[in-house]
């Protein structure tokens, strides 16, 4: 009775440790979308059962602190104050948690400030909001807000530009609701709102899930590396509206959009898939329903005929009565299971290495 078995030690060390998952960059999503939510459990999982994350990364994560913001009184009343706390090369995650309510104010968050989330509430979503305009500020400068540091992280965080609708008269009437251009940000439920140019996705690679996109005209454009899953896109207002103007300019650039499992909905009809900015966008949906709304071409016809060549439009699986590609344009392109994979894994933005689930609300 003066010792213990070997074996029963070490089943009991193997009850209390953690097993460490290695995050697998190659494996796509599923199509059925119950598994697609595993897939992300499983290649997602929280940090203490994870490996191969960045060391900086973990670092971060080791002892992060929480920092409250109130529009009606407590540790900071601005989301700007809140944010000027914030030490430059700051190596700590710090969490802004927003209380409920509007918070009128232009920020942003500059590029010496890694590791910064702002969280709300999932049953009292915060508003962040300005009226800024491409007249004003120049385009991607007009966003409400404008992220430039790497390891961001929103959740529960509604996003608005309250500028009124572009007429077609007044110049520079486009009005970001927000511009990402830091590397390995992640947006979990949170929602965007906008006219033309609501989400410019600028730079960098970006992950975007349970979220809600709207506007009118090229309403995320941009070069950034970004997947967005389960996401709805909601295209608003008359006249002609076009989802996304992805702005490779060449061939050998790896930038591009993947949605996945996402829903394509709106008002009135007219609604394209893409359309080229640029010379080289890359724009693929995946397992995506879409709505009547879609226009039967799919994609917006080039201005430039050069283009026809250089664009990469892909379509794989997905389901609605927009769906159906008899009438698509001519290049729109036919993507097998090989090549449709290569958008629907953690690799394609490098996820396995930064990629961590949404940190959950407390009260």
């Amino acid at each position: 009775m003066g010792y213990i078995h070997v074996s029963m030690l070490l089943a009991m060390v193997m009850v209390f440790v953690t097993p460490m998952v290695l995050a697998d960059d190659n494996t796509p999503i599923p199509e059925a979308k119950p598994q697609a939510e595993q897939w992300f459990k499983t290649n997602v999982a929280p940090l203490p059962s994870r490996k191969g994350l960045d060391p900086a990364l973990v670092a971060a994560e080791a002892s992060p602190r929480t920092i409250n913001v109130n529009p009606k009184g407590g540790e900071f009343k601005t989301l700007t104050d809140a944010l000027k706390s914030i030490p430059e090369k700051n190596t700590k995650r710090v969490i802004i948690k927003m209380a409920p309510g509007e918070y009128k104010e232009k920020v942003t968050i500059d590029k010496k400030k890694p590791f910064i989330t702002l969280m709300g509430d999932p049953k009292a979503m915060p508003v962040l909001t300005y009226d800024g305009t491409a007249a004003q500020y120049g385009t991607v400068n007009s966003a409400s807000l404008i992220i430039l540091s790497d390891y961001f992280i929103a959740v529960n965080i509604i996003v608005k530009n309250s500028a009124p609708k572009p007429d077609g008269k007044r110049k520079g009437a486009q009005a970001l609701a927000m511009r990402i251009s830091g590397n390995n940000a992640a947006f979990y439920n949170c929602k965007f709102h906008g006219f033309q140019d609501t989400l410019c996705d600028d730079a960098g690679n970006h992950f975007f899930k349970d979220c809600y996109i709207e506007g009118t005209f090229d309403f995320i454009f941009g070069s950034g590396t970004s997947m967005y899953l389960d996401t709805q896109l909601h295209a608003v207002g008359d006249g002609i509206k076009v989802i996304s103007a992805h702005a490779g300019k060449s061939a050998e650039e790896k930038s591009g959009y993947s949605f996945v499992h996402c829903k394509v909905t709106g008002d009135g009809g007219g609604i394209y898939l893409g359309r080229s900015w640029k010379s080289h966008p890359k724009v693929v949906y995946a397992y995506t329903e879409m709505s009547s709304l879609v226009n039967p071409t799919g994609w917006k016809a080039n201005k430039v005929a050069a283009h026809d060549k250089t664009v990469f439009y892909g379509e794989y699986k997905c389901t609605g009565p927009g769906s159906h590609t008899a009438k698509r344009v001519p290049f729109t392109q036919d993507i097998d299971e090989n090549e449709a994979n290569r958008f629907l894994s953690l690799g394609y933005i490098k996820g396995s290495s930064w990629l961590l689930p949404p940190p959950g609300f407390k009260v």
